[in-house]
């Protein structure tokens, strides 16, 4: 599963690929300030196992794909409501996924996305509605920012920026994940940890996550957006979230046309192991919803 690098509007957006490439194409798009090794090994296997062609990358600004050669804007405005100057919006990000489609000569793909991902899922699926076979949107929000607004408590989560030393750096992360995790499962700390460490590895500079911030607040509302998408959509959301609320994912559900809802009690703004079943079957049966019976 060697990683390999495309070239994509302008920029280098590093991914990798598992399973058969003749088998249906799924796209994992990852969140604010996370990378490709985020979407767990264990994870893609099992949709590798359940017939998919998985495709994971970075995002432009974190981990191996290119850094955006730009100040980080002051998210502070955004947060309140006011105009700020991102380098690059949601929309763009949309484009890079869909030039990596290109890239690797895949005319349509299922395309899942957790957070941020999501909402570039739903972003690809109203700007290129012919690359997107399905859609599954997890722990993911509208834009809309009555329905999507974190807790308090989690604001300055989103606004502090990693130690930059490595210890720091793990330690930091581990809070961010108890803060914004799922209380209803084990927290699993050594995993984390170890995931943390891979993280720094790959790339430890906060300034692409600011700015992603950016292009997430500037984007603004996609309410009306989505009333047009008519893909097979499954939205996926912890009852427990405190970064991305709940009605932020019901809200979604209801903006889309037809769109399934499963709420899963005791999950926070993670992945947890114990849900991974759940979430693949849902993937599974989305994509189903838009392929030839027995394909996925």
């Amino acid at each position: 599963m060697p990683e390999e690098v495309a070239r994509v509007n302008g920029m280098e957006i590093a991914y990798e690929r598992m399973g058969d490439p003749s088998n249906p194409p799924l796209l994992l798009v990852m969140g604010l300030g996370m990378q490709l090794i985020h979407w767990d090994l264990e994870l893609c296997e099992m949709l590798v196992g359940r017939g998919f062609h998985v495709i994971r990358f970075d995002n432009r600004d974190v981990g191996h794909s290119t850094k955006i050669a730009a100040p980080v804007p002051d998210v502070r405005r955004a947060m309140l409501g006011l105009h700020v100057d991102a380098p690059y919006l949601l929309g763009d990000m949309a484009d890079d996924a869909v030039g990596l489609l290109d890239h690797l000569g895949i005319q349509a793909a299922h395309v899942v996305g957790a957070s941020m991902g999501g909402m570039i899922g739903q972003t690809m699926a109203i700007k290129h509605p012919e690359r997107v076979l399905s859609l599954t949107s997890i722990m993911s929000t509208t834009g809309q920012r009555s329905v999507g607004r974190p807790k308090l408590r989690v604001w300055s989560v989103l606004v502090r920026r990693a130690p930059r030393q490595k210890q720091g750096f793990i330690d930091h992360f581990v809070r961010v994940f108890k803060m914004i995790g799922s209380r209803g499962f084990a927290f699993d700390e050594a995993r984390i940890r170890e995931l943390a460490a891979a993280t720094y590895e790959r790339d430890h500079d906060a300034a692409g996550t600011g700015r992603q911030l950016a292009a997430i607040l500037a984007s603004g509302d996609r309410t009306a957006q989505l009333h047009s998408v008519r893909v097979p959509t499954t939205v996926i959301h912890g009852r427990d979230d405190p970064l991305v609320p709940f009605r932020g994912g019901r809200a979604t559900a209801e903006a889309i046309p037809d769109a399934r809802l499963i709420a899963i009690p005791g999950m926070g703004h993670d992945l947890p192991r114990e849900v991974w079943p759940q979430v693949v079957e849902a993937v599974a049966e989305t994509a189903a919803r838009a392929t030839p019976a027995g394909v996925a």
